[in-house]
């Protein structure tokens, strides 16, 4: 100190003090003039004791004017030692940099100029203070002071030009600094930031894309700030980087297809096309690098399909194309596991949608993640088949998706699961599940989609596993609604035309027979389904049975509606055959005992009553056999059985013909029957119990009701006895 005290005079020292800057600045430059002579003398000694004085007696001061005085004259000194500075930065520097956080504004003004003036004099020296600056500047350039703001803009253009030009700079030590700041908010901050980034990448010696995947999302984040240049300045860096990476040969697709997956989620519109453009890139250039990270893009994708810019859907549409024609090997870290979840996610995500009522957004996305698990069974049908269970009840929950197409794509991939046996079953016996516990689907989307697994999957095979699960179904309810919807679509639907014409053939084929057989058995469960099924295998004798096998019980509404509906179907061109029949009553004898009979069993008002009676009055007397046609009267058919009772009945089908026990299938309808009025009376009796008596009652009538029927039942037998036979 006091050998700085004998080379600086006091009067120097005291105008470095001064309030005014002109004296402090002719003090400074007589601090330059001093510290010259001795560098020029090689006493760096006492240029070592100059500097500590103007450190700790000027920059570390409580007052504001001394601080200011000792910044310009350390800048001084550094201009007076010229090419021999770079041995004093270490004194030098570090108390500049501390004066960037002044209280003082006009302290940090200060700094920004002296620090100026040094860098200007050591320039690549300079360069092992480059983080400290660099941190410095980047908080004096969101400075409340405007001025300190320019003074920061002058020092950080000169620290670029020192940058670009040093061989010094250590990009590695760098990176952390500037990932450490990405995340600011401040727009002065993002500027100051946005412009180093794109300073560095233009340094053909400083591979910043190496390091890019270290503030890429950083950059992505700046694309949604509220200024409008900043969103500018951040969209050309990374359209610039872009390029780059399109141009090199080397690139780290890894870490940055995590960031772009999170940013194609993005609120913001802007950040999401930007990131969908970059997955597209990273897809087209990447190829079989890209497939570790396929369920990863695949999930930011399929989202972007349904986004509501249509730039972004038109690009994650390109993108999902790509994609899917990636062929990759499993031994290539393919996670079929992994995008399989994904298209289930997305599955999921869109159903969730619908229930907030905008399924119109998302129905393209659930339709492409059906695409994918189609896909996926195409190519690896072994690998995603171990992951059945986790996707068999998404894809069954899908098939109440409002969308058709949806529902149809969603059978498409059953279909393609359920090639093999095992899996065939599964799927039905889930399908009727799915159709007990919701009969809204049923009724919505039954028909959609039992016609279409019948053509996807065999018509014969659908109709016959579902018939054998019926058969043995315990809910009566469920069974009898089942088998009426199978039969109203088989009478109607055009794909199963080839059913219908193999069970015309049930009494003269045995492949039609075998049908036939396999449907009664659960078609029982219904008795205007029986009927159906005995018109169109045109075993009409034995259809004629059933209807004399009905009693009181079976006269219900549910059955006259079921009747009605059949009626009505029979003037469609599923039932022209039988219509072409009636020309023939001779030889067709029991189907016109049959629809008499069901004539029989119309209430004479109903519309159904009418249709029947019209259909049978309009059979031409012409078409009767000689004598019988002139002793039967136009006005009484009913005649026209009884004279041809025992004609020719072989195509009627006999009570047993074509291998059928027509007697047993009675016993078998019957007997179905018998149970389903057993479950009806069971029903109504609960029924009226609980509407007639008190809740606390109610235990001890079901205790009682099972050994009241019983006594029933003797009660009657005693009274049977006591009547006798006849």
């Amino acid at each position: 100190m006091a050998d700085a005290l004998m080379v600086v005079p006091a009067a120097v020292l005291r105008n470095l003090a001064d309030k005014l800057y002109e004296k402090r600045k002719n003090a400074a430059l007589d601090v330059e003039g001093i510290v010259k002579q001795l560098a020029t003398a090689g006493d760096h000694d006492k240029i070592t004791a100059v500097i500590n004085l103007l450190t700790t007696e000027f920059t570390y001061s409580p007052q504001s004017n001394h601080r200011k005085g000792g910044l310009i004259g350390l800048a001084a000194a550094t201009v007076g030692l010229t090419s021999e500075a770079a041995q004093h930065l270490e004194q030098i520097v570090p108390p500049v940099l501390n004066s960037f956080s002044d209280q003082d504004s006009r302290v940090r003004y200060y700094a920004c100029e002296a620090l100026y003036n040094i860098a200007k004099v050591v320039r690549g020296d300079f360069i092992i203070f480059f983080n400290k600056i660099f941190d410095a500047l980047c908080k004096l350039s969101a400075d409340s002071d405007s001025n300190v703001q320019s003074a920061a803009h002058l020092l950080d253009r000169l620290v670029k030009d020192i940058v670009t030009e040093s061989d010094q700079f250590s990009i590695e030590e760098f990176i952390p600094l500037l990932r450490e700041r990405m995340n600011v908010l401040n727009p002065f901050v993002r500027q100051f930031l946005v412009g180093w980034i794109s300073v560095l990448d233009s340094v053909p010696d400083i591979d910043m894309l190496g390091f890019l995947p270290d503030f890429l999302d950083g950059l992505f984040n700046m694309l949604s700030d509220s200024s409008h240049e900043i969103r500018q300045q951040a969209d050309s860096a990374l359209s610039e980087f872009l390029q780059e990476i399109k141009n090199s040969p080397s690139v780290d697709y890894g870490r940055m297809a995590e960031i772009l997956v999170q940013r194609a989620g993005s609120p913001d519109e802007f950040t999401r096309l930007t990131a969908v453009t970059w997955i597209n890139e990273f897809v087209k250039l990447g190829g079989d690098q890209v497939v570790p990270y396929y369920a990863d893009i695949l999930g930011a994708i399929l989202p972007c399909i349904s986004d509501k810019e249509e730039k972004i859907r038109v690009v994650a549409r390109e993108t999902n194309e790509e994609l899917r024609d990636v062929k990759a090997d499993l031994a290539e870290a393919f996670d079929v596991e992994a995008v399989l979840s994904i298209a289930r996610r997305c599955s999921f995500s869109a159903l969730r949608k619908v229930a907030r009522q905008i399924s119109s957004e998302w129905e393209a996305t659930r339709i492409e993640a059906l695409h994918w698990m189609s896909t996926l069974l195409n190519r690896y049908r072994t690998e995603v088949l171990q992951f059945l269970d986790d996707i068999f009840d998404t894809l069954l929950k899908a098939l109440s998706d409002p969308s058709d197409e949806v529902v149809l794509l969603v059978l498409d991939v059953h279909a393609c699961i359920a090639k093999d046996s095992q899996h065939f079953q599964q799927l039905v016996v889930f399908l009727l599940h799915s159709f007990q516990v919701d009969n809204s689907l049923l009724e919505k989307r039954g028909a959609l989609i039992i016609r279409r697994l019948c053509v996807l999957l065999n018509a014969e095979r659908v109709y016959r596993e579902l018939s054998t699960i019926l058969e043995r179904e315990s809910d009566l309810d469920f069974s009898s609604l089942m088998v009426q919807a199978l039969n109203l679509i088989l009478l109607t639907s055009p794909e199963l035309s080839e059913i219908r014409e193999l069970l015309k053939q049930s009494l003269v084929n045995t492949a039609g027979k075998d049908l036939y057989v396999s449907l009664y058995a659960s078609w029982c469960h219904s008795p205007m389904a029986v009927l159906s099924l005995c018109l169109l295998a045109q075993t009409y004798q034995h259809a004629s049975a059933v209807i004399q096998s009905l009693g009181e019980e079976d006269m219900n509404t549910k059955f006259l509606v079921q009747l009605d509906k059949l009626i009505r179907l029979m003037e469609t061109p599923t039932f022209t055959y039988l219509r072409l029949q009636l020309l023939e009553p001779g030889r067709y004898i029991w189907l016109f005992k049959t629809l008499y009979g069901l004539l029989m069993l119309l209430p004479q008002q109903s519309a159904a009553f009418k249709i029947l009676k019209t259909r049978l009055k309009a059979v031409p007397s012409y078409s009767f056999d000689g004598e019988q046609s002139k002793r039967t009267s136009s006005r009484s058919p009913y005649l026209f059985l009884h004279h041809t009772e025992d004609g020719d009945i072989t195509m009627d089908g006999g009570y047993s013909h074509n291998g059928i026990n027509f007697a047993a299938r009675l016993q078998q309808f019957k007997q179905m029957q018998h149970q389903h009025r057993a479950h009806w009376k069971t029903q109504a009796l609960s029924c009226k119990i609980s509407t007639s008596l008190p809740k606390h009652d109610m235990q001890e009538a079901q205790r009682q009701e099972e050994p009241m029927l019983p006594q029933l039942s003797d009660a009657a037998t005693s009274r049977s006895s006591k009547r006798g036979p006849g």
